[in-house]
């Protein structure tokens, strides 16, 4: 995902995320995990030695990441980190990481992981479980959106630092619908994007991402999360038969098959959303962050001006969800230097890596109190918008399990075929539970 301020040329807040819950892990083995590298700090007396550590990202263009390195190389000068820049497309540097740490090499100590990985990675012991470190330096988890802390734990071990969040949006048409008016349930979104399509030559009432891909499960989730409904539990149960999944599924489905909606929904991801929106089209979208700058920047937006968000809709459980988004940093099990990788993945994720991250590179903190500093606020007009910040803290992960993209795959295939009419939500949840369950099995 990508905000955009005044002081920045461009930043990356990568969505789809997305998360996930299942098959444990071996506690024996996850204990002895990266206690085998040496420890090179400066316990041996002198001047302390040097340490280099390799710190893999994906593609930054905003700077913000060569400031962060800066300022923690000035406060620690027995550390140096190399950048080592990964694939801009997600699924790439996925692909490299595990090969990379299958191998069991060394070559990485410190990445940025998108929020879906953590598990898979706990699991495949490619990645240090941090608590000890966590514990002994003090780090108060709960200054942290609970979502993300969430992401990053599996089987009760942390594995991941929340770095930057995102998550989910309705944008509505400020010279169609006043504050007052934007629908609080997906009912009343339902009647209003039918009442109102048409209106300041819109063509459609809502856009969505319906296409079969990652972004569909995260559209998928916030249907069914705000109906009450999981897809996994906290248990590492598969709970997606259930009424809560299935009323979820069916509100998308309604959605999808209705009047107000582009024909060609089915094919529309993100950047259809986008285009279709900027160019008039719509009187409501959901869609990430980012697509507040897009909407209001003159020279390509046709609603520059007229463009306000809320919080995504309640289910008729009367609950808000926006699937989470965003990135986390890990320290691969292998490193050998593994107290000084832990030392930089600390100063990212604090309040001063994080504000550095805001405010050079607009990417939404993870520390809810970051959202009260006046230079954090003054990098993004959403970083001072209170329904921005309500909805960063109630975002909800997706499955937080080790084969997540397995149960992603299933998702998308049983979801798609219910969004074309060819099965029912009854069908669609009927199916996932017990694939998901054999999936699991093996």
């Amino acid at each position: 995902m990508k905000l955009w301020n005044k002081k920045v040329a461009g930043a990356t807040v990568l969505t789809l995320s997305m998360l996930l819950a299942a098959c444990s892990g071996d506690d024996e083995a996850t204990d002895t995990g990266g206690d085998t590298g040496g420890d090179t700090g400066g316990d041996s007396g002198g001047e302390e030695e040097q340490v280099t550590i390799t710190y893999a990202a994906g593609v930054d263009v905003t700077g913000a990441t060569e400031a962060l390195i800066a300022a923690f190389e000035e406060q620690n000068p027995n550390i140096n980190v190399e950048y080592r820049e990964m694939p801009a497309d997600t699924g790439a540097s996925h692909d490299q990481y595990v090969t990379m740490f299958s191998s069991q090499s060394a070559e990485v100590d410190v990445f940025d992981a998108d929020v879906i990985w953590p598990a898979e990675f706990a699991q495949g012991q490619y990645a240090l479980e941090l608590d000890r470190y966590i514990e002994a330096d003090g780090i108060d988890m709960e200054q942290y959106f609970p979502g993300t802390v969430a992401s990053g734990n599996f089987n009760g071990r942390q594995y991941a630092m929340p770095k930057f969040t995102d998550a989910g949006l309705l944008y509505y048409r400020t010279d169609i619908v006043s504050e007052d008016q934007v629908p609080t349930t997906w009912d009343e979104l339902f009647e209003a994007a039918g009442t109102l399509q048409g209106e300041g030559g819109t063509e459609f009432g809502y856009l969505m991402q319906a296409n079969q891909y990652e972004g569909m499960i995260t559209n998928a989730i916030e249907f069914i999360a705000s109906h009450g409904g999981q897809v996994v539990d906290e248990n590492n149960e598969v709970v997606v038969n259930s009424p809560e999944t299935i009323a979820g599924i069916q509100k998308m489905i309604d959605f999808v098959n209705s009047d107000f909606v582009p024909s060609n929904i089915l094919s529309f991801q993100e950047t259809e959303t986008n285009n279709a929106w900027v160019g008039g089209q719509a009187v409501f979208a959901r869609n990430w962050p980012y697509m507040q700058s897009t909407s209001n920047d003159e020279e390509a937006s046709e609603v520059a001006g007229n463009v306000g968000f809320a919080v995504l809709p309640a289910g008729e459980g009367g609950t808000n969800a926006a699937t989470l988004g965003g990135w986390m940093s890990m320290i691969n099990r292998y490193s050998e230097h593994p107290d000084e990788a832990w030392e930089f993945v600390k100063f990212m994720t604090g309040e001063e890596g994080q504000k550095i991250s805001a405010v050079e590179g607009g990417r939404a903190p993870t520390i809810a109190a970051l959202y009260e500093d006046s230079e954090v606020q003054d990098a993004a007009a959403l970083f001072a918008n209170e329904q921005f910040v309500e909805t960063l803290q109630n975002a909800v992960p997706r499955p937080v399990s080790p084969i997540y993209p397995r149960i992603s795959d299933i998702m998308q295939v049983q979801l798609s075929q219910a969004l074309a009419g060819e099965i029912t939500a009854e069908e669609a949840a009927a199916n996932m539970e017990a694939e998901i369950m054999a999936a699991m099995e093996e």
